[in-house]
């Protein structure tokens, strides 16, 4: 009888001890979960819904290499004012954000480790006609750097992009101005006279060439006044086949 009360208790002990430890270890295993992995995921803000809505999709769905930086989720851009929110993905057609998805691919063909990074993608007509009305010069300058929102824009149809190059370093290429420069210095159709005026380097205008090589390879085009914007289509085409993002 002594014996059995005795196993019983020692049974009761070294499990206890083993309860305590595995306790322990669970919460230790708790402790090593990066904060990242436990915190409640971020509320869908209404303008991604209506994105989402739209049939558009996440560039990341498709390429994690592609970095997104938003210049108007922030007041880095011409108008110094945020107008998306807390916006940080880039929405585009599906079929736009395969194409972009490729130009990628042809980046690193030409140059491994280089990324491309986004400025803006899909954008709505409502925040297109704030822009249009915020940006101060003459309606016939104005269409050169904007659509005017009665006709909409390929931005607002989720086909255009407004892009640049990270090297292996994650440093931009240097493109001779920055984004959302509005002036000559930024306009393709411009870059021999300001390369023969000494304003651009042949460096920035082959860094340039490099963009619009793997963007035309992709199927995307460039226009005449600046170099960071791509369309996939003509707005004509834009209006065939997709609704406009109000």
């Amino acid at each position: 009888m002594m014996r059995t009360k005795w196993f019983v208790l020692s049974v009761f002990v070294l499990f206890s001890a083993c309860g305590g430890r595995n306790k322990k270890a669970v919460e230790n295993r708790k402790d090593s979960i990066p904060a990242k992995e436990i915190k409640a995921e971020k509320k869908i803000s209404a303008l991604e819904k209506k994105y989402i809505a739209a049939g558009l999709i996440d560039i990341h769905q498709l390429d994690t290499n592609i970095k997104v930086d938003l210049k108007y989720a922030t007041a880095s851009n011409f108008i110094k004012c945020n107008v998306y929110g807390d916006l940080d993905k880039a929405y585009l057609q599906k079929d736009v954000a395969e194409k972009l998805a490729n130009a990628q691919k042809y980046l690193n063909e030409k140059k491994q480790g280089y990324r491309l990074i986004i400025f803006d993608a899909a954008r709505p007509l409502s925040v297109q006609k704030k822009m249009w009305d915020t940006l101060k010069m003459p309606p016939s300058e104005k269409i050169k750097y904007l659509s005017d929102p009665k006709t909409g824009g390929l931005h607002n149809y989720g086909v255009a992009v407004d892009i640049s190059i990270l090297n292996e370093k994650g440093k931009e290429l240097d493109m001779g101005t920055p984004f959302d420069f509005m002036g000559e210095l930024a306009s393709p159709k411009c870059e021999t006279a300001m390369l023969n005026a000494g304003k651009l380097t042949q460096q920035q205008i082959d860094n340039r060439k490099l963009l619009r090589s793997v963007m035309n390879k992709a199927g995307f085009y460039a226009i005449p006044y600046e170099w960071w914007h791509f369309n996939a289509c003509t707005l004509q085409t834009a209006k065939s086949k997709y609704k406009v993002i109000e």
